[in-house]
């Protein structure tokens, strides 16, 4: 028998121990390589369907003339990018105006979207009596669709018929404000209409964030005499850097993506002052056929965000440093 058992060993009928285990090892180290891959795919196959190929999508586009009604659509290279920078083409004025009111609602609502929310999370951190249903109501108007706000405030601030001007001429202020036609108070209607709308959003994230500092901090800072403001100062901020830089990214290219509460609150009056970039590829692609263009608009777009994102990223990192 114990014959039996060496021959077999000798022809490799029956590996050692050894060799088997190697095998295992070796087998489970392929696996767990492929194991990350695998946890990714789901977001890998979802990034590409939805980010990579549109992307690629709209570079093409905006290579050719792309008008959705003619069969033909001619390359054309880089002209539609030329046209946004030459100041003697069809597109050039409104482009950069559409530019120029996108900036000016994105410098007006941002501070205010940052700093807002951060003294709203800090009172609503605090206990006190009614503490969650404070904190709902902050919320609130955030779950509403920029339809719904947008066509209620659009009647609210009507200059003739609009219940601010009601409420305004009862308290013997001016009655006749153009809230949604003229300039400034457009601006003044646009930004704090996103203000009240948003603001709640924000708030619960420096909610989670406050919540995530720890209070022996505070603790220590009452010890060494600290006032309420140097607390904030020197313990809330601090703890509070990488929500800052969530928030401030957030805020700034969701409000250089503002679309309905001009199109909707002041439709772009007076004129074109407060008609948005976004507005105005929609129209460019939609209205006027010309998909290229839009296209092209919208990647000079990106970059521009992309830029300003980057030097946001920049200034916190040193700031960190």
């Amino acid at each position: 028998m114990a014959d039996v058992i060496e021959v077999g060993a000798a022809r490799g009928d029956a590996p050692p121990p050894a060799a088997s285990a190697a095998r295992r090892r070796s087998s489970a180290g392929r696996g767990g390589r492929l194991t990350p891959y695998l946890f990714l795919a789901p977001y890998l196959v979802l990034f590409t369907v939805f980010g990579a190929l549109p992307i690629l999508l709209g570079v093409w586009l905006s290579l050719h003339q792309w008008d959705f009604q003619l069969p033909n659509r001619p390359f054309v290279g880089l002209d539609n990018y030329k046209e946004l920078f030459s100041s003697d083409s069809a597109v050039y004025g409104d482009w950069w105006q559409s530019v120029r009111a996108t900036a000016i609602f994105t410098v007006l609502s941002v501070p205010l979207l940052v700093v807002v929310p951060l003294g709203l999370a800090v009172l609503l951190n605090r206990s006190f009596p009614g503490r969650t249903f404070f904190r709902a109501v902050y919320f609130a108007p955030y779950v509403l669709g920029v339809a719904v706000i947008g066509l209620l405030w659009r009647f609210l601030l009507d200059a003739n018929l609009g219940l601010v001007n009601r409420l305004l001429g009862v308290v013997g202020l001016p009655a006749d404000t153009p809230w949604v036609t003229d300039v400034p108070w457009a601006w003044i209607s646009l930004v704090g209409v996103t203000v009240w709308w948003t603001s709640g959003f924000n708030a619960v994230i420096y909610l989670a964030g406050l919540q995530d500092i720890p209070q022996e901090l505070y603790e220590a800072a009452k010890v060494d005499g600290a006032s309420a403001w140097e607390r904030f100062r020197h313990v809330t901020l601090p703890g509070l850097r990488p929500v800052l830089l969530f928030v401030m990214t957030t805020t700034i290219l969701a409000s250089a993506n503002v679309f309905g509460q001009s199109f909707l609150i002041t439709q772009g009056a007076p004129g074109t002052e407060t008609r948005s970039v976004v507005w105005f590829i929609v129209e460019e692609g939609l209205r006027d056929n010309d998909a290229g263009r839009a296209a092209a608009m919208s990647i000079v777009f990106a970059l521009m965000l992309a830029v300003v994102s980057l030097a946001n990223f920049r200034l916190f990192r040193y700031r960190e440093d």
